[in-house]
Parts: structure tokens; C-alpha cells; sequence
């Protein structure tokens, strides 16, 4: 057995490391860094291009190429954007119909009442009626309290075909001209209606 101490400086690394080394690792290293400074291929070679029309057409590409990104992506962020404010608007519209919604709720909840009294009777024997908001005074003419005309009940009135028509819960026939007349008695009640 050899000791390591004794043994020659040769002995040693084929000891170690197996055979004496075919290549230089250190050469190798160095050759590969010097080759990737200078890129080979087609790269390399577009690269290393003096031709000013060939440079110019790789640019151009190149620009195209971008530019074609370029657009692919805000064409993506207008698509989806629209997209966006499409889901707000309908959105919108359904929390919208929904407020609706509860509204008519709420509304056919809440029935409106009438408060006052069916009759009121005022102190000079005038009485309204506040269900068919008719006001009857004391002689017996009927007034319509939502707009102020003379009430005639309907089922007491006669059409004519002229436009004339008949009251018959008082005999008075008014013509379509306005002319109220005593169907008793014949004579002119009143030559305005």
C-alpha cells in the first residue's frame, strides 16, 4: 500500500480523479464564455448584419411584432372592459327592479283609508256626503265637491238624442243649447245651464 505523503504528485490525481484528464476544464470554460459573448445561429447571423436593408426589415418585423401585441392586448382590455360595464349596468337594472319591487310592496300593503266621517252635517243643514263627495244643500240641488258643478244623479237623467236631456227627480228638460224648461208647467226655468 502507498501512502499518500509518499506517493508522486502524477500518482496522485490519477489516483483521485482516474486517468490523466483528456481536456482542460479551464480552457473549456473560457471558450464557452467567449462563444456566448458572440451568439451563432440565426440570431447571430440577423445580428451581425451590415446590410441596411436587411437591418431596416428585421426592425420593421420587429416593430410590426410589437405592435400586433400591442393591440391584441387593448383589444383584450376594451373586450373586457366592455364586458365589465355590461355586468355593472345589469347590475344596476336588478337592484333597480328590485327597489320597485318593494315599493309595490309597501304601497299595496298600505290601503288608504278614508278618515272622515260617511256624512258630515254643517250648521245649515247642508250635509256631504264623503263617500261619493257630493254636497246637498237644504233646497235639495247636489253639488260635486272635487269639482264644484251641479251633481245630477244619472239614474234620474233622460238622454235626448239632440244633446237635450231630462231630470226627471225635478221635470226640468234642458236643451242643448243651455235653456232649462218646466215640463209641468211649460215655462223657461233658466236660459243658462
Amino acid at each position: 500500500m502507498t501512502s499518500v505523503i509518499n506517493a508522486s504528485p502524477t500518482a496522485n490525481s490519477s489516483s483521485l480523479f482516474g486517468a490523466a484528464p483528456t481536456s482542460n476544464w479551464l480552457a473549456d470554460a473560457m471558450t464557452a464564455i467567449q462563444n456566448s459573448a458572440n451568439p451563432a445561429g440565426i440570431m447571430g447571423a440577423l445580428q451581425n448584419l451590415s446590410d441596411g436593408s436587411t437591418a431596416s426589415f428585421i426592425s420593421s418585423a420587429a416593430n410590426n411584432l410589437a405592435t400586433i401585441s400591442q393591440t391584441s392586448v387593448s383589444s383584450a382590455s376594451a373586450f373586457y372592459a366592455q364586458i365589465a360595464a355590461q355586468n355593472q349596468q345589469q347590475q344596476q337594472q336588478d337592484q333597480l327592479q328590485k327597489a320597485a319591487d318593494a315599493l309595490n310592496q309597501t304601497q299595496s300593503m298600505v290601503q288608504p283609508k278614508n278618515v272622515l266621517d260617511p256624512v258630515i252635517y254643517l250648521p245649515d243643514g247642508t250635509t256631504i256626503d264623503t263617500t261619493s263627495n257630493i254636497m246637498t244643500r237644504p233646497d235639495g240641488t247636489q253639488y260635486d265637491v272635487t269639482t264644484g258643478a251641479k251633481y245630477v244623479d244619472p239614474t234620474n237623467l233622460i238622454q235626448m238624442a239632440n244633446g237635450s236631456y231630462l231630470n226627471t227627480q225635478t221635470n226640468i228638460l234642458t236643451m242643448s243649447n243651455g235653456t232649462q224648461i218646466d215640463t209641468v208647467t211649460g215655462l223657461k226655468v233658466s236660459t243658462t245651464a
